[in-house]
């Protein structure tokens, strides 16, 4: 199992609502949190077998920018 840790610049409930939505639907994702409180807010995964890098394409596919920790 890998924990990944991204940067991001997701501000509001609503954005979350739609990662969630993205998120959920991938078998690999074991668990993940977005900490909308961090000056950064922080997304945290952790996967089985994801790179970084497909993560940031899902996010920055939403239209957010997405960078690795």
């Amino acid at each position: 199992m890998d924990v990944l840790v991204f940067k991001t610049n997701v501000k509001s409930k609503n954005a979350l609502r739609d990662i969630q939505l993205q998120l959920s639907q991938i078998p690999d994702i074991l668990k993940w949190n977005l900490d909308l409180a961090d000056c950064d807010k922080v997304l945290r995964i952790e996967t089985i077998s994801l790179s970084a890098q497909k993560i940031i394409d899902i996010l920055h596919t939403l239209g957010f920018q997405c960078e690795e920790l």
